[in-house]
């Protein structure tokens, strides 16, 4: 099994931090199909203040740039992360574009 560390802003309001806390414990299935689909097999995502971290634990078959063109290919993907990115905001000094950035581990026990 492979594990990907990934962190993401939202942008600081209240409220829209709730709404994008709502529609994740309602996301639509089509989404969770395609999460499966791709050959991830747990994902989890947790938030403090406005600063998202998602966790995903894949098959060892599972690659990023696959999962990129499946998302790429499907229209309700494509319409779900257009809605969320209206609650979502680029971390510090990435490039115009970029949003769950990959993270780098630094310590593991």
């Amino acid at each position: 099994m492979k594990r990907y560390c990934f962190a993401l802003d939202l942008k600081d309001d209240k409220k829209l931090i709730e709404e994008y806390v709502t529609y994740h414990k309602n996301v639509w299935p089509e989404i969770l199909e395609s999460i499966s689909s791709s050959g991830i097999l747990e994902a989890e995502i947790y938030l403090v203040h406005n600063r998202l971290f998602m966790l995903i634990e894949t098959t060892e078959t599972f690659t990023l740039k696959n999962k990129a063109k499946m998302d790429n290919e499907n229209e309700v993907v494509q319409k779900w992360e257009n809605l969320m990115w209206n609650y979502q905001q680029q971390l510090p000094g990435v490039k115009p574009g970029e949003k769950w950035m990959l993270m780098e581990r630094i310590f593991k026990l």
